[in-house]
C-alpha cells in the first residue's frame, strides 16, 4: 500500500482509494456508524489515526472531511476486511452521508496522522466528550489484548487489567450507543450528563477526578472531545502527575499537511519557546504537556 510520492511527514502507507458502503446504523440522535469494505486501509490503520472521505462523484463538497477510526471489522478468516467510523450530522457533508446506503461508492484518503501510542498501562482511562468517544473502541480493544492494529508489532507487553471510559454528554437523548464498549470484559463504563438524566449529574472531569483519587488510579489518560473539556482534562492530569494524550479535533482542509489550516501551538526548545505543528501530520494526538493554549 505504498504511496509513490507522499507529502513530507505524511504516512508512507497513505493513499487514495475507493470503498463501498456495507451498512449504516443510527447510534443516537443525529449520530450514525458507517461500515466500509476496504481491506487495504483496515490492514494498516491504527487507533487514533483518521482518514478523509468524500463522495466518489461530483464536486460538492469539493474537499473531503476527516473522520477517526472507530474500529476495523474482520472477515470469516479473521483478517481485516474494512473499517467502521462514527459521525454526527452537523453540515452539508455529514447530511449527505446520512443518506448513504449499502453499495454506495466513496473516496478515501488515508491513513493519516500519528494515532495513540501503544497502550502499555495496567489501567488505561479514556475520556470522551460528545462524539469524542469514537477513537476509543479500538484503543480499548488493543489495550485489553483483544485486537492488533496496523503494520508491524503493536502488541501490548501485557493486556491492561482495566480500561475505563469516562463519557460525557449534555443529556440522555444525545447519549451514544456504547454497547460495543460494554462487550469488552476489561472495560468499565462511566457516564456523566450535564442535566443529570443519566449517570453522574455534572462534568465528565468529575469522573476523572474520582478515578485519579481511587485505589485503582489509572496509569495513563487518553482524551478526545470539545476543546474546553480537553483543557480541563489536561489540567486535572497535570495536577495528579498522570501522563495524558489529547486527540485534537482541529478543523482541517487537505488532511496531508499542505494547507497549514490545522496548525496548533506546541512547546519547543528554541529561543521563542514555541512553534506550530500540523494536526493532520504531527498529530492529531499530542502529549498534553507539549501543547500551548490560544
Amino acid at each position: 500500500m505504498q504511496n509513490p510520492s507522499p507529502f513530507p511527514g505524511m504516512n508512507a502507507c497513505a493513499r487514495q482509494l475507493q470503498a463501498r458502503v456495507v451498512e449504516q446504523q443510527q447510534l443516537a440522535e443525529g449520530t450514525f456508524r458507517i461500515r466500509l469494505a476496504t481491506a487495504e486501509l483496515a490492514r494498516v490503520i491504527r487507533p487514533g489515526q483518521f482518514f478523509m472521505i468524500r463522495p466518489a462523484a461530483g464536486t460538492d463538497p469539493l474537499l473531503g472531511r476527516p473522520f477517526a477510526l472507530y474500529d476495523t471489522y474482520l472477515d470469516e478468516e479473521g483478517e481485516p476486511a474494512g473499517i467502521d467510523f462514527v459521525y454526527h450530522v452537523i453540515g452539508k457533508m455529514t447530511g449527505l452521508m446520512s443518506d448513504w446506503a449499502g453499495g454506495e461508492v466513496v473516496t478515501l484518503w488515508g491513513p493519516l496522522g500519528n494515532g495513540f501510542p501503544v497502550p502499555q498501562a495496567g489501567h488505561l482511562l479514556c475520556v470522551g466528550g460528545g462524539i469524542g468517544y469514537t477513537p476509543f473502541l479500538a484503543v480499548a480493544r488493543e489495550a485489553a489484548g483483544l485486537r492488533q492494529y496496523g503494520e508491524g508489532d503493536r502488541s501490548v507487553a501485557e493486556p491492561a487489567r482495566k480500561v475505563t471510559l469516562c463519557y460525557g454528554v449534555r443529556t440522555r437523548s444525545q447519549r451514544a450507543d456504547l454497547t460495543d464498549f460494554e462487550a469488552i470484559p476489561a472495560c468499565d463504563l462511566r457516564v456523566a450528563t450535564d442535566d443529570g438524566t443519566e449517570g453522574h449529574h455534572g462534568l465528565v472531569t468529575d469522573l476523572l477526578r474520582e478515578a485519579l483519587e481511587s485505589p485503582e488510579r489509572p496509569d495513563a489518560v487518553y482524551c478526545c472531545g470539545p476543546e474546553p473539556m480537553m483543557h480541563a482534562v489536561a489540567d486535572v492530569c497535570a495536577e495528579a502527575g498522570v501522563n495524558c494524550w489529547l486527540s485534537l479535533e482541529t478543523p482541517m482542509a487537505c488532511g496531508f499537511g499542505a494547507c497549514f489550516s490545522c496548525v496548533t501551538k506546541v512547546k519547543v526548545e528554541t529561543e521563542e519557546g514555541w512553534d506550530y505543528r500540523r494536526t493532520c501530520i504531527e498529530g492529531p494526538v499530542f502529549p498534553a504537556e507539549t501543547l500551548i493554549r490560544g
